[in-house]
């Protein structure tokens, strides 16, 4: 049967996300006002730190200002923002007529809706590199967006009981640094757009025929005795580890640089880091149904990737130098495998030689 349309009605994706995400926590007008405010001029400032501290430049040479588009979404705004993201990384996905009824394709909205909403409530910051300026064409070059996403900043900003304003800095530069690579390194959202295209498109090719396993998989992971991607084929795998190893630098790298700024520019900044990390550490050892949200949607491999892609980068930087290390993002052959990531000085070895 010939190709059709995409799997998912990102349509109903995008508004079951939105009407399913939690409000979390409130205040009054005036602090909600000074939250979003304080956010907007946090990214500005955060801007200029992060081209300093990494020594990076954006390729086009635009000022560090106008690294990014910075929109101060809610929760439902994020799942709402994500659904698109996802549209445009799945646009030349296609699956057979036979599985794209318009039934279908809404019931698998609607399971990613609520995957999203789930989701809505733990990002308190996301650099989106693949949604166009409104008016501009699908592959149009230039700054992409980064989201703050307000009520969960307020939330763990509460929770960690920190300096709002140091709090909410530290938090911006982390997605500044996201940012700033992919300005630095042009080609890296078209890179990661077409590795996880491949990755979508060969899951969809499967989907009818692997929807039993992908269930079982998930059984597994609710059980504790295994993981999704253990239903991955060897060539999904193989993609999915490629992807995984960038997201890992990317994190680690802006992790790292995130600290680096030193407490002139966030003063309580190893105060945060110390209770952010005591945070990331109960999250980690949550039992019951916490346990089984963090199994299903991966969030330890995620954590996983913050604490390997740092060890990488402060292990490269140490051996050649910050100048060295940043060759990184000259070019796709130079971005670490998933082996280099556990080994830095294979990486080191392969590009400086």
């Amino acid at each position: 049967m010939s190709a059709t349309t995409g799997p998912v009605d990102w349509d109903v994706a995008a508004r079951v996300g939105a009407r399913a995400a939690r409000p979390g926590p409130v205040d009054s007008r005036e602090e909600l006002t000074a939250l979003v405010e304080g956010l907007r001029s946090a990214a500005g400032v955060a801007a200029e730190h992060v081209v300093r501290t990494t020594r990076l430049a954006p390729a086009d040479g635009r000022a560090a200002a106008d690294i990014s588009r910075v929109i101060v979404v809610d929760r439902a705004g994020w799942a709402h923002a994500n659904a698109r993201v996802f549209a445009t990384m799945a646009a030349d996905v296609t699956v057979p007529a036979h599985q794209a009824s318009p039934r279908r394709r809404a019931l698998a909205g609607v399971q990613v809706g609520a995957v999203l909403a789930l989701l809505s409530g733990k990002v308190l910051g996301q650099f989106d590199p693949f949604t166009p300026a409104p008016g501009a064409p699908a592959d149009a070059p230039g700054e992409g967006r980064l989201l703050l996403v307000a009520p969960n900043v307020l939330e763990v900003q509460r929770a960690l009981r920190v300096d709002p304003a140091d709090f909410r800095l530290w938090v911006a530069l982390h997605e500044q640094t996201h940012a700033l690579q992919f300005a630095a390194a042009p080609w890296l959202a078209a890179h990661l757009r077409d590795r996880s295209a491949r990755l979508l498109a060969g899951l969809a090719d499967e989907q009818e025929q692997s929807l039993e396993t992908v269930a079982a998989g998930v059984r597994r992971a609710v059980s504790g005795a295994g993981s999704v991607l253990d239903v991955l084929t060897a060539e999904q795998r193989t993609l999915f580890d490629e992807v995984g190893a960038v997201m890992a630098l990317l994190e680690g790298h802006a992790d790292v640089t995130m600290d680096a700024v030193g407490r002139t520019v966030v003063p309580s900044v190893r105060q945060i880091r110390r209770r952010f990390e005591a945070r990331r550490e109960s999250g980690a050892r949550s039992r019951g149904a916490q346990r089984v949200v963090r199994r299903v949607l991966g969030m330890d491999e995620k954590l996983a990737q913050y604490r390997d892609g740092a060890v990488f980068v402060r292990a490269v930087r140490s051996r050649v130098g910050i100048a060295a290390a940043n060759a990184v993002w000259a070019a796709p052959e130079h971005l670490p495998t998933a082996a280099e990531i556990a080994d830095p000085a294979a990486w080191v070895r392969r590009v400086h030689g």
